[in-house]
């Protein structure tokens, strides 16, 4: 399953080349086509620095641990922004990089390792064991019984507790 984009690449391009080589500017041809300003930007700098390629929609990328050093320490070693660091080292957003930076500064080194999205495999669906047609042993039917009566007991002591606790809770105010 493909990911939605917003702007499909023949729309960067056009917005982009209009810019460029109609000599319009950013602000007029973000209006014109209904993008962000900022956006245009964007795209008109990470075309000039690595070509059409750079406005191709690209898959979710998982960026491995050294590299988001490397780029966290760019940032603080050469001063430089967000976005300079997004086309210095080709990352389509600042936003990601905002991320790492928030989570380097709340846990550390640990904060910055991939965690993978989704239902952890322990916490998969098992399915329960099929129940064979063989009947229980007199020993197994008590067994499931007397675990049956236990659980039972459990909850009516659970239940007469919360039932003392709330009378207990009506008497004091009226002590006073």
């Amino acid at each position: 399953m493909e990911r939605k984009v917003k702007y499909n690449y023949d729309f960067k391009l056009r917005c982009v080349r209009q810019v460029l080589n109609h000599h319009q500017t950013v602000e007029a041809v973000s209006k014109l086509y209904g993008c962000h300003h900022t956006t245009l930007h964007d795209w008109i700098r990470f075309y000039e620095k690595y070509g059409k390629k750079a406005l191709l929609p690209r898959k979710n990328k998982v960026y491995t641990l050294p590299f988001k050093l490397k780029v966290l320490e760019t940032i603080d070693k050469d001063l430089l922004s967000f976005s300079q660091a997004c086309l210095e080292f080709n990352i389509p957003t600042k936003s990601v990089i905002m991320k790492w930076q928030r989570n380097y500064k709340q846990n550390g080194i640990i904060g910055l390792n991939h965690k993978p999205r989704g239902k952890p495999k322990s916490m998969q669906f098992k399915r329960a064991k099929k129940k064979s047609n063989k009947p229980l042993t007199r020993e197994e039917e008590l067994l499931l019984e007397n675990e049956s009566l236990r659980a039972e007991l459990d909850l009516l002591k659970k239940l007469q507790a919360l039932i003392q606790e709330e009378q207990s809770k009506k008497q004091k105010p009226l002590q006073n």
